[in-house]
This record gives C-alpha cells, structure tokens and sequence, in this order.
C-alpha cells in the first residue's frame, strides 16, 4: 500500500498544490518562487527519500512569509496523512547532522502532538535569494511543517557561523529524522495507548 497523500491549498495569499510519497526515491521538484525556499524543500525530499512535488504562487511582491507558512502547513499536513495510522513505523529519531562548520541536532516524536522547541539562534545577515528568504522565516517553515504533521519536534544550534549552513543541516537533519521515524519495522502501531 503506497503511503502517499496530495494537498491543495488555496488563501487569498496562496495557491499550493503538493504530493508526496514518503516510499519514494528521493525525487524533488519544487517551485515555490522563493529560490532559497526550493533549494531547502529539495533537501527535505532528497535526504528524507521522499517523492516530493511541489507548485506554489504566492504574494512574493508583499514578502515570502505567506508563501513559506503554507507551504509548511500543506506539507505538513499531507505527510500526516501519508502516514495514516502510523502502524508498524519506528515513531522515533534523532541525531547530529554537519554541513561544514555548522551544527545541528534534531530530535522527534511521531507522536501526534505538535510541539516545537527551536534553540537556533542566528547571525544577523541579510536576506538570502531573490526574491529574499529572511533567515528567520526557517523557524516558521520548519515549526509550520511539524505542527500540521503532529510531530513532537526539537532542533537545537550546536555550533556555526554561516547562516546558509546552519539553515541546510537543519532540513537536512529534519530530512534524515523524518526517514528513520516514518521506517516500517513491525505492525503495530508503536504506542501504549493502541493509536498515535
């Protein structure tokens, strides 16, 4: 049974549609009209092992927030339901990922609570892109993301200085996360409770 799920979106900001296939090979194409946006939503599908197809327009010509949240929320929530019951699936993972001088820990729970904890302070610096993703809109992308999935998220700066890196080997490390977490090992749903 393929764990896949499409989302349509459509704001007076905003017109997303998006697939993914979390059982895929890893194949992205993305086109948020936000450069920078698009190179870290590749790195989601490319590391995550996820088919990922994405096509947004937004209202670039106010700023790239819109854009960024709702791509978060609709992918968020099409990952969740990709995972339906969530039966037999590893639930956790963890780990430490480098992009040169940066580094970025993550942690999550499948567990159908969203909850963010994000400790990645930033170096001021400007914009990256054009059109401009402010840096501190990867808070938000990432936070939205996990929020409509119902994940249990927490990312933590360990060391950098280049805003670049520190940005990638976060959705990077949420990509490798999102793979071991979503692994079928077993068949039953990996919760006391019977559900998640």
């Amino acid at each position: 049974m393929s764990r896949s799920a499409t989302r349509q979106r459509t704001t007076k900001e905003t017109s997303i549609d998006l697939a993914i296939e979390l059982d895929g090979s890893g194949t992205a194409e993305v086109s948020t009209g936000i450069p920078f946006y698009d190179h870290m939503l590749e790195q989601l599908g490319k590391h995550g092992g996820f088919d990922l197809r994405i096509a947004a327009t937004g209202d670039l010509h106010i700023d790239t927030h819109h854009t960024v949240e709702d791509v978060g929320i609709a992918l968020g929530e099409a990952f969740r339901e990709a995972l339906g019951d969530k039966a037999g699936v590893r639930r956790f993972a963890s780990g430490m990922y480098p992009l040169d001088e940066a580094l970025v820990e993550v942690a999550l729970d499948l567990s159908g609570r969203p909850f963010v904890v994000w400790n990645v302070p930033m170096p001021e610096v400007l914009p990256l892109g054009n059109p401009a993703f402010d840096p501190q809109l990867a808070e938000h992308a990432v936070s939205s993301f996990a929020t409509a999935a119902g994940i249990t998220l927490h990312v933590r700066l360990c060391h950098g200085t280049n805003v670049h890196h520190i940005i990638e080997a976060t959705f990077k490390g949420l990509a490798r996360c999102l793979r071991d977490a979503v692994r079928v090992e077993g068949s039953s749903v990996p919760s006391t409770k019977g559900v998640l």
